[in-house]
């Protein structure tokens, strides 16, 4: 536990200290945010708001884990290695299409298909890596399975499996992605999904099988160091959240959003709750399936669903005020995260579906 509190206050103080270093950088250099036209004419007020913040993010999360581990003395293992370096890679296709967009000075950047192929390329790899390393208990960073509290189902072969991960973390920082056009909605809804996960991984270390065998353990290599990794990551949300909280000052751009849904997404996958995460992170769902409901209705029918997607803009175009979206919206995060947790321990406590 003191590995996790030392990582998120290192990453919390590098945060909420680097982000105005970072504002009067991207400011000098003009890097600035760039509006959609057709977007809610409220939002051009934000017109030229530094980008690029993710990249705080991403760096405050790799120092805090890795100083709260030197300090403290515990090793690094693989599991936390993995998901911070699938969190690294992604953030690095969210900067390559932030780049683009401030050097074209255009609202798009990477063409879809190049920053699917990016993630594509990331999870891949991630996918790959993450069935190698096993410990002295044959277990390793990830399973060939399902899985929603604890693995469940057939094995998996190699291409079915890697096609999974794939398009699973592809989804989630997409969806975190869409999630991002509000000050400070993902950040907030990425914090309270990554506190559900530092309560999940100590529970997992509480109640791993290698300390004691019991109906209920569960077979997780290195639930420390998956619980530092989101206490890291938190760490860094909750310090650049005061900066990007209305009104933002800095927004995280792709670099941030493909970075926090790589992180989730990675814990999903190694503390095997990768359909949890569905009801964890409510919210990032539901957004994006306002967006696949829009275009698809609109393709069929030539009509809208909602006035604009994804769903927060929707509610913009009704009048309601962005602070008030984006606390309602929190509220749905934290109501999905606790009831997602809610469930993870109440399986534990029954025992149904081991």
């Amino acid at each position: 536990m003191k590995t996790v509190i030392v990582a998120a206050s290192i990453s919390l103080l590098l945060s909420l200290f680097g982000t105005p270093l970072a504002i009067r950088v991207f400011r000098r250099r003009g890097y600035g945010q760039l509006i959609r036209e057709e977007g809610p004419a409220a939002h051009a007020t934000k017109r030229g708001t530094p980008t690029m913040g993710g990249i705080v993010i991403v760096i405050a999360s790799l120092i805090g884990y890795a100083v709260a581990d030197v300090v403290t003395k515990q090793a690094m293992q693989p599991s936390g290695m993995l998901v911070l370096g699938l969190m690294a890679g992604l953030g690095l296709v969210g900067f390559l299409d932030d780049f683009i967009k401030i050097y074209r000075q255009a609202s798009l950047g990477l063409r879809s298909g190049a920053k699917l192929a990016g993630q594509a390329v990331v999870g891949a790899v991630f996918a790959v890596e993450v069935l190698r390393y096993p410990n002295s208990y044959a277990l390793t960073p990830g399973d060939p399975q399902l899985s929603f509290f604890r693995d469940f189902g057939p094995t998996l072969s190699a291409l079915p499996f890697v096609l999974w991960i794939v398009v699973m973390i592809a989804g989630t920082s997409n969806a975190v992605n869409l999630t991002d056009g509000l000050d400070g909605l993902a950040t907030g809804a990425a914090i309270l999904v990554l506190a559900a996960y530092v309560l999940i991984a100590n529970w997992q270390l509480r109640n791993e099988c290698s300390n004691l065998i019991t109906k209920n353990c569960y077979f997780v290599r290195d639930p420390q160091d998956l619980a530092v990794v989101a206490a890291s990551a938190l760490g860094s949300c909750f310090g650049f959240l005061w900066w990007n909280a209305p009104p933002a000052k800095i927004f995280m751009g792709d670099t941030g959003s493909l970075a926090l849904g790589g992180v989730l997404a990675g814990l999903a996958v190694c503390t095997k709750t990768m359909l949890l995460l569905v009801i964890l992170g409510g919210l990032f769902v539901i957004i994006a399936m306002s967006v696949i409901i829009q275009v698809g209705f609109f393709k069929l029918t030539g009509k809208r669903v909602f006035r604009m997607a994804p769903l927060q803009h929707h509610f913009e175009l009704l009048g309601w005020a962005e602070t008030t979206i984006v606390i309602r919206f929190w509220l749905i995060a934290g109501l999905c995260a606790g009831l997602g947790v809610g469930l993870f321990y109440v399986q534990w406590l029954t025992g149904v579906g081991n």
